[in-house]
């Protein structure tokens, strides 16, 4: 009799009390994007040993469900399973540490063909572009501020809104950075970088399938950084 073996997942998820009601990054957005890599881009059997989550609030950095998930990965040689990287840590320092624990490995369901190689880069890419955009808004606000005075030009809150778009402009940049930044860099074509996205289900910003210019969009931005 064959014997089948399975996959072992072990799940991970992780909501803050503010995030909770939050687009994109509530409990039932992260058990959406799992459930579609388990259905569409897992290839071999499994099964789910548990789902591990933490609920944090304020300035709380205690994980103690993220301990045991990988406590129970180590024991079971299981596979950590995660919506977003950033549901692990936003520290590039701390995904590096995972990285190194020979006894644990881990998926991330929104880039499921991303290797620990191409997950390093784009942690290191998301912690870069999240301490340049509180240096640039603030500069900007200043910027509308001072225009403001000599010209009675933008106001503040129309200013907030232009750095806000810029903002999420790049932060959906930086989402897809994993697979288009090594795909660019191996000399791959804007259209067939765009073939990529669309057969691993990412969506563009507007929810549609991706096109060869907003690939480009998104090359442009994250060179602009």
């Amino acid at each position: 009799m064959k014997v089948v073996l399975m996959q072992a997942y072990v799940i991970y998820r992780r909501v803050s009390t503010k995030e909770q009601g939050r687009s994109g990054l509530g409990l039932e957005a992260q058990d959406r994007d799992i459930a579609l890599f388990l259905e569409s881009f897992n290839t071999e059997p499994y099964r789910v040993l548990a789902t591990f989550t933490d609920v944090l609030s304020g300035a709380s950095t205690e994980r103690p469900n993220l301990i045991a998930a990988l406590d129970m990965c180590r024991q079971a040689g299981a596979t950590l399973l995660v919506s977003k990287l950033d549901r692990l840590s936003r520290k590039v320092s701390a995904i590096a540490s995972l990285m190194e624990d020979k006894r644990v490995t881990f998926r991330v369901a929104q880039m499921p063909h991303a290797d620990n190689f191409q997950l390093h880069i784009y942690a290191a890419l998301a912690e870069q572009e999240r301490q340049f955009i509180s240096a640039r808004t603030k500069a900007a606000l200043a910027e509308a501020k001072a225009r403001g005075k000599q010209l009675g030009g933008l106001r503040d809150k129309t200013m907030r809104r232009n750095a806000a778009i810029k903002e999420n402009a790049i932060a959906r940049a930086n989402k897809v950075a994993g697979i288009v930044l090594p795909l660019r860099e191996a000399g791959k074509p804007l259209r067939e970088i765009a073939d990529h996205l669309n057969r691993a289900g990412v969506q563009s910003a507007r929810g549609g399938r991706w096109q060869a210019s907003q690939v480009k969009r998104v090359l442009d931005r994250l060179e602009a950084g």
